[in-house]
């Protein structure tokens, strides 16, 4: 599913009717203790509640994550204050029903967790 979701990651978030871009207040993020990434930890349970909603109401989601270069420019380009961070791209749309349906790759728990080794 990744190696096929990946490539097309960025035409569909590009194709999508909606496009939201959330965002939270760190200018970066150190987990020198964990109540300083609560501001991360709090937008990802809003993004998670915006995918269920629209899951909800028959829509599609996709999502990017910004890193880096791409990050910082989107920044600039949508004159995001400073003090805020873009942790994902949220495409939002009806799905596409002509996509292929893959089939979920059911892995063998038992060769792949190895115990004492």
């Amino acid at each position: 599913m990744y190696g096929y979701a990946m490539p097309k990651q960025y035409a569909m978030l590009k194709e999508a009717p909606y496009v939201v871009i959330p965002l939270f207040k760190a200018k970066e993020l150190y987990g020198e203790y964990v109540s300083k990434l609560n501001p991360f930890a709090a937008i990802w349970r809003v993004i998670e509640n915006l995918f269920l909603a629209a899951t909800a109401e028959g829509l599609s989601c996709s999502m990017r994550i910004p890193l880096n270069k791409e990050h910082d420019t989107v920044n600039k380009r949508l004159k995001v204050p400073p003090a805020y961070m873009i942790p994902v791209f949220i495409g939002i749309g009806y799905a596409n029903p002509k996509e292929p349906q893959l089939e979920q790759y059911e892995p063998d728990i038992d060769k792949q967790i190895r115990f004492g080794k």
